[in-house]
């Protein structure tokens, strides 16, 4: 295996696990009040917030070509439409539950992957794409994912009183 693409494996994992933790710390730290509570006024609700990231994760796992997605109900409520549609949610520990799955079962899967395959194209790019733009591939969508997560956790910690 090539050192260098060990080593981009290794730094992008580090992040993504470390964004992971600090995640489930906060929410395995909130109850389920304080994650039905808005983040700020006129914006979306910790459950909401908890139940996009669980969706764009678990939309992750097709998209690297690892498997199904687990929970592909999330997709409509949490990412097709806003917290504030009329949509029925599933219940703050569905959503816990949830999240810890599909975030085990993601972890695993991107651990496994080589620092070769990590450079691959991911599924939403074609091969004549991704030809042209050899950037678009697995790792960057870890990244890439690891930014989003870092910002909602952000958001999130508003919710600890």
């Amino acid at each position: 295996m090539n050192n260098t693409n060990n080593t981009l494996k290794k730094i992008a994992l580090d992040g993504w696990n470390t964004q992971i933790t600090r995640a489930n710390k906060l929410i395995d730290g909130l109850t389920d009040e304080q994650l039905l509570h808005e983040v700020a006024p006129s914006r979306n609700s910790g459950l909401y917030l908890l139940g996009h990231l669980t969706a764009v994760h678990d939309a992750m796992l097709p998209l690297m070509d690892l498997c199904e997605k687990l929970h592909p109900e999330m997709e409509e409520v949490f990412i097709k439409n806003p917290d504030k549609s009329s949509l029925q949610k599933p219940s703050a520990k569905q959503v816990r539950e949830n999240w810890h799955q599909v975030n085990t079962h993601l972890t695993q899967k991107m651990e496994a992957l080589s620092g070769e395959q990590l450079l691959d194209k991911h599924n939403s790019v074609s091969a004549e794409d991704f030809e042209k733009e050899p950037h678009r591939n697995k790792l960057n969508i870890i990244i890439g994912r690891t930014g989003h997560l870092a910002y909602h956790l952000g958001q999130m910690a508003f919710l600890k009183k």
